[in-house]
């Protein structure tokens, strides 16, 4: 692989990892964060996102790789797009079960993700408004980096079809280490089902709309089962968290 190809998966195995740990741990030394420390760290996300899928796109450009190697094209332009529809409300009923199955947990591990969610996730109209346009960021600059461009420049290299999906896997699950090991062992194997569908569907159409899909019910559900006393109610009639 030529050096800039190498200097990106630095990027995204070691910098990126390293990042959403010390971003984390600066919140969490914090009493509390607030509404606008947390709208900031979602502008900030995605201006990153963004910036990281411009670079990435332009090397991959210039070292040849065309739109269909990096799944961005949609052969068979109905499959993918139903694929993209109805796995979206697969994907979205099952977190949402999962966070209620989440809400329900006691003891330590019940305080690590309320003290998490506390500092994260949305928790007023319009802090969902700006969450929900990280969602959609999330679901196009991740689904690029990880099943776009790091499965096409390891297929490449000439690895096998296995390698590529456990490998790009490894590093997606790596970008969410700040979620500590449960959240890390569950964003691989989304990471490994996404890469699986990647490849069967040939195109990221249908894995950028569910990864979207999964980040936007995480920004609706999880303050609702995962936060006590958070104010949900704001703007959406009886909806608060138990």
């Amino acid at each position: 692989m030529a050096w800039d190809i190498w200097l990106i998966f630095f990027v995204l195995g070691v910098v990126v990892p390293w990042r959403g740990r010390y971003r984390l741990r600066a919140l969490q030394a914090k009493p509390s964060v607030g509404p606008a420390e947390r709208i900031s760290l979602y502008h900030s996300t995605i201006a990153f996102q963004w910036l990281a899928v411009a670079v990435v796109a332009w090397r991959a450009w210039a070292d040849g790789f065309g739109v269909a190697q990096l799944g961005l094209a949609a052969p068979g332009a109905p499959k993918p797009i139903a694929a993209a529809i109805v796995g979206s409300g697969v994907v979205a009923s099952l977190q949402w079960f999962n966070l209620r199955r989440m809400g329900r947990m006691a003891g330590k591990a019940r305080e690590r993700l309320e003290a998490l969610a506390q500092r994260i996730l949305p928790q007023s109209p319009r802090e969902r408004a700006s969450f929900f346009a990280l969602s959609v960021t999330a679901g196009i600059c991740e689904e690029f980096l990880y099943r776009g461009f790091a499965m096409a420049s390891l297929a490449h290299a000439g690895l096998p079809s296995w390698s590529v999906i456990v490998i790009s896997s490894l590093l997606f699950g790596a970008a969410h280490l700040y979620q500590g090991r449960s959240g890390l062992a569950g964003t691989m194997l989304l990471g490994l089902l996404f890469a699986v569908a990647r490849v069967a569907l040939d195109s990221l159409i249908p894995v950028m709309a569910w990864h979207t899909a999964v980040d936007l019910v995480a920004g609706i559900a999880a303050p609702r089962y995962l936060i006590h006393n958070t104010g949900f109610t704001e703007g959406v009639g009886d909806l608060r968290t138990p």
